[in-house]
């Protein structure tokens, strides 16, 4: 039975649909390959940091909100131009983190972790940073769903216990949203068309 449901959550992944409509913005989440916790150390937060800026002006996309979690990433942002997809952006997103954790690990030989996160695929072999599929992608076009999901963005280190509130978080946009200039990411404005 266990077999079956991880082979039908498999499947629901690959078939799930992103809907970009011009003027959505797109609440994302993504998890770490197995939620195993490796964005638990600033190096990877950074490159997750970097990502998102690269992101952001590459493929002109508008960040929101953000919080960088131990095993998973939430995101909120907006596609500026109706023909850059979502898939498009998750890849641009994540592709980097995983080519440097992989390099992270091959330079400083950590092979038993290279191990654990390579998967043999066919006669192949993958290095997984992130779970496969495309995680949750969630369209929201007006102010108060924005509003709440900024709001449980923020909240989610609070939630899990890392912090008393949401602005104490390093890896997340709740300084930013609260005025603070000294953020690691500076987000952009909330606009709804």
């Amino acid at each position: 039975m266990a077999n079956e449901n991880s082979r039908h959550s498999q499947e629901f992944r690959k078939k799930r649909r992103a809907i970009n409509e011009v003027g959505h913005a797109h609440f994302l989440t993504f998890s770490c390959w197995q939620r195993r916790p490796l964005l638990n150390r600033d190096r990877s937060r950074i490159w997750m940091i970097d990502s998102l800026k690269q992101v952001r002006q590459n493929l002109n996309v508008s960040i929101w909100a953000y919080v960088i979690m131990p095993e998973h990433v939430h995101l909120l942002l907006s596609p500026r131009e109706p023909s850059i997809g979502i898939s498009r952006i998750l890849a641009a997103l994540k592709a980097p983190v995983s080519r440097a954790a992989k390099s992270y690990l091959q330079e400083t030989g950590q092979q038993e972790w290279l191990n654990r996160l390579t998967t043999k695929k066919g006669s192949g072999e993958t290095f997984r940073f992130w779970q496969p599929g495309g995680g949750y992608d969630h369209n929201l076009w007006n102010s108060r769903p924005i509003e709440e999901v900024i709001n449980y963005i923020h909240a989610n280190p609070v939630r899990r216990g890392l912090v008393e509130r949401p602005a104490d978080w390093d890896w997340s946009s709740a300084r930013c949203h609260s005025g603070d200039s000294e953020t690691r990411l500076t987000t952009d404005q909330v606009m709804i068309e």
